[in-house]
């Protein structure tokens, strides 16, 4: 993918297993891991990085796939975006599928990995979102064959890093088995980074609503009083529709949360208005937070 790689890294490691993997990184501490690359390869060819070592994940066919456990579906780190957007995992999480149809050409697809998304922790990343909105958790490996696992928000936020040698193998999503939607809006027709993503997915379970927006600042946003809000509204035993009133006064809700005015100033005085631009930037999480719903309903 660079012909600038050679130089970069002095040493490359293809480990067949997750425990290989933390072992040579344990060996090795200034390497780094590499599953599709299409961040790494941007950093090394633009000057950003110049990885001692190189960690490769693709050989570990372990984190490849997917396997069902207690109501979840644990999907390897490795999993790529093309395969993630395949009719048969569309059938068991459709967001994260519309997410990975969305994530770019079909050479970032092809290339690009459910694992790196989250670890590269990118705002733009469309896998994002849709794991905030499912509640997703990370199962992480790490030394002497331990497993830990954190919730994948708390990893966006900062809470919870990753230790020196330790890899996220696997995410895992709690299958709701029901409506669920991820859009996006981007700059420029066609596939390319989003300016905005919404993700909506109903769990008629609890009753509830659980929404996140991306993109717009640096982790995925819960707007948590518009999920609580709308949910109430639904009639989760009749056909669950809602009037285009609330749908819109919900889009709205939800780019206000996310968005917010200005605080005024301590001193007194008004707020300064919102740029144009914010204002568009507002409007556009409006219109994708009540289609996402109305999609989610329908």
């Amino acid at each position: 993918m660079t012909t600038h790689a050679p130089q970069a890294a002095q040493s490359v490691t293809l480990p067949a297993s997750l425990d290989e993997a933390v072992a040579a990184l344990i060996a090795m501490p200034a390497a780094v891991p590499v599953a599709g690359g299409t961040d790494l390869m941007t950093a090394v060819n633009s000057g950003l990085l110049r990885p001692a070592g190189l960690v490769g994940l693709g050989r570990i066919s372990e984190i490849r796939g997917w396997h069902y456990q207690d109501g979840h579906a644990l999907l390897g780190a490795g999993l790529s975006h093309a395969r993630m957007g395949r009719p048969d995992f569309a059938a068991l999480i459709p967001a994260l599928a519309a997410a990975a149809r969305a994530a770019g050409p079909p050479q970032i697809r092809n290339a690009g990995t459910l694992g790196g998304n989250v670890v590269t922790a990118a705002p733009t990343g469309d896998a994002l979102p849709v794991l905030a909105a499912l509640e997703a958790t990370l199962v992480v490996a790490g030394p002497d064959g331990s497993r830990r696992e954190t919730p994948v928000s708390h990893l966006l936020a900062g809470r919870d890093m990753l230790q020196p040698a330790e890899l996220v193998g696997f995410v895992r999503v709690p299958l709701l088995h029901a409506p669920q939607v991820f859009l996006k809006a981007t700059g420029r027709t066609g596939p390319g980074r989003a300016t905005a993503s919404v993700a909506v997915v109903l769990d008629p379970a609890r009753r509830g609503v659980r929404c996140a927006v991306g993109a717009i600042a640096p982790m995925p946003l819960r707007p948590l009083e518009a999920e609580r809000w709308i949910a109430s509204l639904i009639d989760w035993d009749g056909e669950r529709g809602l009037a285009q009133d609330a749908l819109t006064a919900f889009g709205e809700y939800v780019a206000a949360a996310c968005i917010p005015d200005p605080e005024p100033p301590a001193e007194g005085g008004e707020a300064q208005p919102l740029s144009p631009a914010v204002l568009h930037l507002r409007r556009t999480v409006a219109a994708l937070a009540r289609r996402a719903l109305g999609r989610a309903l329908s």
